[in-house]
């Protein structure tokens, strides 16, 4: 077994909460780094294409806790 085995097997043996915890410290230090992935050009066209949309007529979209709410009354 790996070194990297050996740490995912005791990082499986944590409850939710820990994980989570460590889920976020590992968020935290990619935003603070500023590691973001390449976008493929489709991703980067579609991104325009909506931020395009979004200028010409920002009162069409909904906000995210219109669209949390549809979510939940629609369950």
């Amino acid at each position: 077994m790996g070194f990297s085995q050996v740490k995912i097997d005791e990082i499986k043996k944590l409850s939710l909460a820990e994980k989570i915890l460590i889920v976020e410290e590992i968020w935290d230090n990619i935003l603070k780094n500023e590691e973001y992935p390449e976008l493929t050009e489709a991703q980067a066209t579609e991104l325009n294409k909506r931020i395009d949309a979004y200028h010409a007529n920002p009162k069409r979209g909904r906000t995210w806790d219109e669209i949390k709410n549809n979510f939940w009354r629609s369950k």
